[in-house]
């Protein structure tokens, strides 16, 4: 199990606390893939922790559904599956329409450049084969669009759901063949946006979102069939 993720201390946390919220953002970025082991002694020589604060947050992450305690074997990372990946982007889905609802109504003129900058970012990472620089972009331009509705407690929800999306959000954008197709839903949002057309900017959104889910869906079952 290669490990190249590092603990980053918090004076303010507990460090069982900052352990999980290690080992969790590792999961959710895919740093620990689905499906691999988590070896209590390794994991802590690495972070330089003892074996309890790792075993307790191996057990929160349990809770969570990030991992699978299997018998005989131990803890491993939990495989992406379709439920939910279903779950989180119907959540995902409710909220982003909401958050271009409001930002055709309040969106002001320097936050309209920042998005088409965001838009510009975007299209010009997708050669970089990086594929962290490419979520990060992705979500650069969604969070313009957030900033835009001034609402904050919307805001505060959709960056709590934000990294149980990033394993989906990674997973859709291996595939470069869907790489023209963001682009130019990316555009119908701006262009949406600017016109102040909520329902073509709901419109689009919920499009956007559902191929995200068709093209995980569909890479998950091909996993299964092989």
């Amino acid at each position: 199990m290669p490990i190249d993720f590092e603990v980053t201390m918090n004076e303010y946390l507990p460090l069982r606390d900052v352990v999980f919220n290690t080992l969790r953002r590792a999961i959710l970025r895919g740093e620990l893939k689905p499906g691999e082991r988590l070896m209590e002694i390794q994991l802590a020589n690495k972070l330089g922790v003892s074996r309890t604060p790792i075993r307790e947050a191996i057990r929160k992450l349990e809770l969570e559904g990030l991992v699978l305690m299997i018998p005989r074997k131990g803890a491993e990372v939990a495989e992406i599956t379709e439920k939910n990946l279903r779950d989180v982007l119907e959540v995902r889905c409710a909220l982003e329409e909401l958050a271009v609802q409001l930002a055709c109504d309040r969106i002001d003129q320097n936050q309209v450049k920042e998005l088409h900058a965001a838009a510009d970012h975007f299209r010009d990472v997708l050669d970089s084969d990086d594929i962290t620089q490419i979520a990060q972009a992705d979500e650069a331009f969604h969070d313009v669009i957030f900033t835009a509705t001034g609402n904050g407690r919307l805001i505060q929800l959709l960056n709590n759901l934000r990294e149980q999306m990033y394993r989906y959000r990674i997973e859709y954008l291996k595939k470069k063949e869907c790489y023209p197709q963001l682009l130019a839903e990316h555009q119908a949002i701006i262009t949406s946006i600017e016109g102040h057309d909520k329902q073509k900017a709901t419109e689009i959104t919920g499009q956007h979102i559902n191929n995200q889910v068709d093209t995980v869906v569909g890479t998950l079952r091909h996993r299964d069939e092989e």
